[in-house]
């Protein structure tokens, strides 16, 4: 299953959730969320920084990773940024695949 990593910071109103519900219950929503299109968490880390959570899940193709990412971000009380991951073999492939490409000028 393709994976993908979140980086997630919540806007004011997510923060007082947050400590209002709790860390291990706002967890619990998002696991239910992805249930609901398919997915499955692999990880889950609140942090100090830019970001407020990373998390990486699995989803079953694309379009389930963005229902859930819209769905998510629509509710304005987190700003969510999906990235997708590519395991070593992934790379491999991609590695002897021929692209016709030429660089500007040359």
């Amino acid at each position: 299953m393709p994976k993908y990593l979140w980086e997630a910071a919540y806007t004011q109103e997510g923060t007082k959730g947050l400590m209002k519900e709790g860390g291990t219950k706002r967890r619990a929503t998002v696991v239910k969320a992805l249930q609901a299109v398919g997915g499955k968490l692999e990880a889950f880390y609140y942090a100090f920084g830019e970001y407020d959570i990373y998390a990486i899940a699995d989803f079953p193709d694309s379009k389930s990773a963005a229902a859930f990412s819209l769905a998510i971000n629509a509710a304005g009380a987190v700003r969510l940024r999906t990235t997708v991951l590519l395991d070593p073999r992934e790379i491999d492939a991609a590695t002897r695949k021929s692209v016709p490409y030429r660089p500007p000028g040359k």
